[in-house]
């Protein structure tokens, strides 16, 4: 990739200030004008927290769409929890997909997340360990989560249908009621009323 004729690709996510909006537009321009790199096309989300996933984010969305097409060769974000604060582990996976495609990244305010520089296998092995970690995290708590719910004599899953209901559900289906007729007396769906009449019929039209 030739880094002196680069296609650039800006993205910022900023809050509603609107001179905040300006200051990392403008910075970002003039570090890709000093690499004499050309400013393919910008992409600001403004006011939307980078929590949000990714297709939550409408200019970020675009960005990854126009960026599978290789209309830029390189994204520049102002740092990466401009990018995404959606955990590390999605991070990491809209760098790959960016790879994937041939296309760099570059963070203006952490020049070690360079995907053309020499500690780009680095980092990102760095940031893979973190994303394990994360995931590791995730699933302890889940666990400790559903242990704890047990511990307290909750039950799990879908409530159960009490047996006095099952029992009527099964006695208006042997009158020949239709299963939607059933399901609409009852307060259950068509689907749980086969599910508990499997002998019955089906109509066609319920």
């Amino acid at each position: 990739m030739n880094k002196a004729k680069l296609r650039v690709g800006i993205y910022s996510r900023v809050s509603t200030d609107r001179q905040e909006t300006e200051n990392q537009l403008s910075q970002l321009r003039e570090f890709a004008a000093r690499q004499e790199w050309t400013t393919a096309a910008e992409y600001i989300d403004h006011g939307i927290s980078g929590a949000k996933s990714g297709s939550s984010r409408p200019e970020f969305s675009k960005m990854m769409r126009d960026a599978s097409q290789r209309k830029f060769d390189l994204l520049l974000f102002w740092s990466l929890d401009r990018l995404s604060r959606e955990g590390v582990s999605q991070t990491l996976d809209y760098l790959n997909r960016l790879q994937s495609w041939g296309v760099g990244f570059r963070s203006f305010s952490e020049p070690y997340l360079d995907s053309l520089g020499v500690f780009k296998d680095a980092v990102l092995a760095i940031l893979a360990c973190i994303a394990k970690q994360e995931r590791i995290r995730i699933s302890e708590r889940t666990k400790a989560g559903l242990e704890r719910v047990r511990r307290n004599g909750k039950r799990l899953g879908r409530p159960a249908i009490p047996l006095e209901l099952i029992a009527k559900i099964r006695q208006l289906r042997t009158t020949g009621r239709t299963i939607r007729d059933v399901a609409a007396e009852c307060g259950v769906s068509t689907g749980m009323v086969c599910k508990l009449c499997p002998h019955h019929p089906v109509e066609a039209h319920r």
